[in-house]
């Protein structure tokens, strides 16, 4: 009994070391052949470690500089704005996207968001999820203890009812945040991939209102047959075909 006792972990730890040792080789084999410049074999070893850490900014980051490196403009965008969608206060990666879409010719100019706006994605960003939910969890539980200190009579009435508003505005607020945070989670925007996508005004009607470049991020809308309902930086909306554009 004792011997199978040591003798599962073990098991367990070898296995697990197993599934470890290649992403870690897969990390090791791209920094060295991106430092060699051999930055198609780069892009190989990072698209792999993206499949098994969807969630790594840092590595979004080096698979657009790898991309930008290779001239594919749309790969570079992409990937520069999976790491910021996961890390918005990201600095390096927000330069290096400003560089990238530069390059992008007959770029579609969008406006800058406000102050609020840049605020309240910067509060409610994908990584903030758990931290609103954990502090949502805290409030209920302190308004809970009050409301049983009420009951007890150990907490005098006006104190608790002030007590009570502001932590029920506190709490409301942080399950607003927790739950803006969570729908982050699934981005709502892709990149064009293809240069000059044709922009139509109905998944049926297959006249191009304009054609747009590579590299260019809409915002999706609605789906249907095949294409996506999209509005471009400048707020014109139409519709590209699905297998033109990569979701962020």
């Amino acid at each position: 009994m004792k011997k199978s006792f040591w003798i599962s972990p073990i098991i367990l730890l070898y296995t697990l070391s197993l599934f470890a040792a290649p992403v870690n080789d897969w990390w090791q084999k791209g920094n060295k052949f991106y430092s060699q410049k051999q930055y198609d074999s780069a892009a190989y070893y990072y698209e792999l470690l993206a499949a098994k850490k969807p969630n790594d900014a840092v590595l979004y980051y080096n698979l657009g500089n790898t991309y930008y490196k290779l001239n594919e403009i749309g790969p570079a965008v992409l990937n520069y704005e999976r790491a910021l969608h996961q890390d918005p206060g990201y600095k390096e990666a927000e330069d290096n996207l400003i560089l990238t879409q530069s390059r992008i010719a007959s770029r579609i100019q969008g406006g800058e968001d406000i102050f609020f706006v840049r605020w309240w994605k910067s509060v409610t960003q994908v990584n903030n999820a758990t931290m609103w939910s954990v502090i949502s969890l805290l409030l209920f539980l302190v308004l809970l203890g009050l409301l049983i200190g009420r009951r007890m009579g150990k907490l005098e009435l006006s104190y608790h009812r002030q007590v009570n508003i502001v932590l029920g505005i506190l709490l409301l607020l942080g399950l607003i945040l927790s739950y803006s945070s969570a729908l982050r989670h699934e981005s709502h925007a892709a990149v064009v991939m293809q240069q000059d996508a044709p922009l139509t005004n109905s998944p049926k009607n297959n006249k191009p209102q304009i054609l747009v470049p590579e590299g260019t991020t809409v915002k999706i809308e609605d789906e249907q047959d095949g294409y996506w309902e999209v509005t471009l930086p400048d707020g014109r909306k139409g519709w590209i075909q699905q297998g033109l554009l990569v979701k962020i």
